[in-house]
């Protein structure tokens, strides 16, 4: 961790001339009370509302999730919890350069609607001095191109292969097109399929995990096939019949467990002898108290960008434990491993000197590795070298078990298939398929 403390009053000053310039031109300080000074956005020299180290200034992050109505609301609630404790434990550490971190008073739902994510995004950018979460990958291109204008730096809750090519994104794990290809060599390999149908939503997710299928069964030699499908679980009939009438030895999907559950269900009930897959969104524990609890447990595998919740690493042991009396959930895990490269690059900066949103810019294309105690390999927290030599491209492979805590056993280790591994990401999977 670094202490840095010598770098807190070169931030201090900045604050303090700032608000010096307001007064000379006749401004207002453009503070909030407790909230960060306008002409530094983000930080101030005050301490955080619920400061840990009374003595230290406050940096502000802001959380733009699924907290509602969305259909990833039983990701983005414990993605949220997750990280409130993340950064309670960095506090309680003693902070970052002289700062304390706070990720509770700019937190705001986007009920994973583009225009809603964009207007809690403007609500709050002036206010932060980056994103700690911003969950979806439709959601976070509605303020992509404000987010570079300003060089502030989100960390976002979703997993398409554009994020390698994007310098204010700062992602974890595989992404959802390097899953889709490690699922289908999973398949081919282990159970030997020669047929693939994608069923996927519209946008980078869904075209993602498609993209990542179609690329993984052309270099495989398989029989491909895809049907796009809409939100809702109620909504799934084309997706069925198209199941039915191809018969697929194994349907990857790139939905939300909600359409996981309806379109294997159905498409069982109705006669279907294959195999399911699903990128990481398709999964939560509560599938396993649905109708389609014994089919998803007998035909479906989950490919994730780590492993569960009850895994045996210092980070997750330090995650439960920060964590305290919870309901175990993979989307804590989640949320958790998102907040490790933004503390890498913000304790970089702060060793910089430069604690700003430039300050915090420039250090993200700095850092190499990042430590994830154990939660992911160092080498998966590259952000200084081209989208093909840094992009990380292992997955785990799970299965539904009610035996385990949430509800998933994971049977592998972190793995690249030999489609993932032998892929040359020159542009995004889904602008390239």
């Amino acid at each position: 961790m670094v202490s840095a403390r010598s770098d807190r009053p070169r931030i201090r000053s900045l604050l303090a001339a700032a608000a010096l310039l307001a007064g000379l031109a006749g401004c207002a300080s453009g503070t909030d009370e407790g909230g960060p000074a306008a002409d530094v956005p983000g930080i101030t020299a005050e301490p955080c509302p619920k400061a840990v180290n009374r003595d230290h200034g406050c940096i502000y992050l802001g959380i733009i999730s699924d907290l509602t109505t969305g259909p990833f609301t039983g990701l983005g609630v414990p993605m949220v919890t997750a990280q409130k404790a993340f950064w309670d434990r960095v506090n309680r550490q003693g902070g970052i350069g002289g700062y304390d971190v706070d990720v509770h008073t700019y937190i705001r739902d986007n009920k994973y609607d583009p225009a809603t994510h964009r207007s809690a995004y403007i609500e709050i950018k002036d206010k932060v001095l980056a994103l700690a979460q911003s969950l979806g990958s439709p959601t976070t291109e509605a303020i992509l191109s404000d987010l570079r204008a300003a060089r502030m730096i989100a960390v976002p809750g979703s997993y398409p292969s554009r994020w390698e090519f994007e310098d204010v994104i700062l992602e974890s794990g595989a992404s959802y097109c390097f899953e889709s290809m490690n699922a289908i060599d999973y398949a081919v390999d282990t159970f030997g399929a020669e047929s693939v149908l994608a069923v996927y939503y519209s946008g980078d997710y869904g075209g993602e995990g498609a993209a990542g299928a179609r690329l993984a069964a052309t270099a495989r030699g398989l029989r491909y096939s895809e049907v796009e499908t809409q939100q809702g679980a109620a909504k799934q009939a084309e997706a069925v019949r198209a199941i039915l009438e191809r018969r697929p030895d194994v349907v990857m999907l790139t939905v939300g467990p909600a359409e996981t559950a309806a379109i294997a269900g159905k498409a069982v009930e109705a006669g279907f002898q294959g195999r399911f897959m699903g990128n990481n969104p398709t999964w939560v524990g509560s599938l396993l108290k649905t109708p389609a609890a014994e089919v998803l447990k007998a035909r479906y595998l989950v490919v994730a960008p780590w492993k569960t919740f009850p895994a045996d690493s210092p980070g997750h042991t330090a995650m439960r434990l920060a964590l305290g009396q919870v309901e175990p959930d993979n989307a804590l895990t989640s949320g958790w491993i998102f907040q490790y490269p933004l503390k890498t690059v913000l304790e970089k900066a702060a060793a910089n000197g430069d604690l700003t949103r430039e300050g915090v810019y420039d250090a993200l294309r700095q850092v190499t590795t990042v430590d994830y105690e154990g939660m992911l390999p160092r080498k998966a927290g590259n952000f200084s070298g081209s989208p093909n030599a840094a992009a990380f491209r292992e997955s785990v492979v799970g299965r539904p078990d009610e035996r385990e805590f949430t509800g998933v056993k994971v049977i592998t280790d972190f793995v690249s298939g030999p489609t993932a591994t032998g892929h040359n990401l020159a542009s995004p999977c889904y602008a390239a398929g």
